[in-house]
């Protein structure tokens, strides 16, 4: 059988490969602490929950529903938008996805030709890319300083005639990294000047710490507006990655292509799922903050203790989303190894902690840790991560080299 050159070209998610790596030894019984996923560990709300169950009850489910979903799940969103971003948009400028990775990807078929170029930051998520070349596009890597930003005078290196897309995800994973309105004004600001498309993914923008403060392109102003495409969805504020429903607002002639694609791929998103949705939306977001305070008082107690790992250094404090994000190569040296993906492989196979190779987002030297996990699963995982790399400290100073660890 032979396979087109597209197929060939993508890899799986690394996201998910060690995900179900660490399920998979879970299942043979060892005791393995899956820090690898991006994936709330609280239940989907009850009313959430509760309004899915009495679509199903009351036949509700049982039929199609239009490709870019339920009228009332639109309006619902657009509500939704209207509250949290005090911008408006019509019901028929949103259009329903099986969750937000699949907005994103219907957005690379409508916005990319080949060879078209897609600026995106480095480090970023990893489908960005694989969504690129699955459209035939071209990624522009855009580099960001130690805060992980990128600036108009990077963007200005990297900007070619052919530049078409640029990815601006806040808060960002896998760095916790929060653009403020003025750095979003400015990006903005190059973005329309330069004929440049921008994708705002705010999939994590209701999960803000420490008094920051989440600010989205669309909110900056009309111009800036209108030349985005707001993606979001249910998956990480609202506890519900297992129910795929996400959602792009975005001009007209944009939407319509869009439906188009989802008719020809996706059908429909799951019609109890769109329900459960229209009670996300429309709830008081009160499970949202529980949620939310929980996320902020795992990173504030884990924070300090991950920077004390022999080897590992964070740079600024993550605010928002829920991982870590610190740069490895101290501990890749001191245990002798050649990179991060084999610490990744080690800490996996002797400390039974699983996490993601920084290489995976664009940046070798750096490990993913996610803190979307009880704070008893975090502190142990802390603890066997120090121990795993205190044997390799405690060689080098019997060795008679002093290792310093601030």
């Amino acid at each position: 059988m032979k396979f087109s050159k597209r197929a060939m070209q993508v890899t799986p998610s690394a996201t998910v490969k060690v995900s179900n790596t660490a399920k998979a030894m879970i299942r043979k019984g060892i005791d393995v602490i899956n820090l690898g996923i991006g994936e709330p560990d609280f239940p989907t709300p009850k009313i959430i929950a509760d309004a899915a169950i009495d679509a199903i009850q009351s036949g509700k489910t049982s039929f199609y529903t239009p490709a870019s979903g339920l009228p009332q799940l639109k309006e619902a969103i657009a509500e939704r938008i209207k509250q949290d971003y005090g911008v408006v948009y019509p019901a028929d400028q949103i259009s329903v996805t099986n969750g937000a990775k699949m907005a994103l990807y219907v957005l690379m078929q409508v916005l990319v030709d080949d060879g078209a170029e897609v600026l995106l930051p480095r480090p970023s998520w990893v489908s960005y890319r694989q969504q690129v070349s699955l459209a035939g596009g071209k990624l522009v890597v855009v580099e960001t300083g130690a805060d992980f930003k990128i600036t108009t005078q990077a963007l200005d290196q990297a900007v070619t005639k052919n530049a078409k897309v640029l990815v601006i995800n806040s808060p960002q994973n896998p760095t916790g990294t929060v653009y403020s309105r003025d750095e979003l004004a400015a990006i903005g600001q190059w973005a329309v000047l330069h004929n440049v498309t921008l994708i705002a993914d705010d999939i994590y923008g209701k999960l803000v710490y420490n008094q920051n403060q989440f600010v989205s392109l669309v909110q900056i102003s009309d111009e800036i507006a209108a030349a985005t495409v707001l993606v979001n969805g249910v998956s990480k504020a609202y506890s519900m990655t297992g129910w795929r429903i996400g959602y792009l607002a975005g001009a007209p002639e944009l939407i319509d292509k869009v439906n188009s694609i989802l008719s020809h791929s996706t059908g429909n998103p799951s019609t109890a799922s769109q329900y459960a949705a229209i009670a996300a939306f429309q709830s008081d977001q009160s499970d949202v903050e529980t949620m939310r305070v929980a996320f902020e008082q795992r990173l504030n107690t884990i924070y300090p203790l991950v920077q004390q790992i022999p080897g590992f250094e964070l740079a600024a404090k993550p605010q928002g989303a829920f991982y870590l994000f610190p740069n490895v190569q101290a501990a890749v040296e001191l245990a002798n190894l050649n990179n991060s993906g084999e610490l990744v492989d080690r800490l996996l196979a002797e400390a039974h902690v699983a996490v993601v190779d920084g290489a995976a987002f664009g940046m070798q030297g750096y490990l993913r840790l996610s803190y979307a996990t009880s704070l008893e699963n975090l502190l142990t995982a802390v603890e066997r991560i120090t121990e795993f790399m205190n044997q390799f400290s405690e060689k080098q100073v019997s060795g008679g080299i002093g290792i310093e660890t601030d």
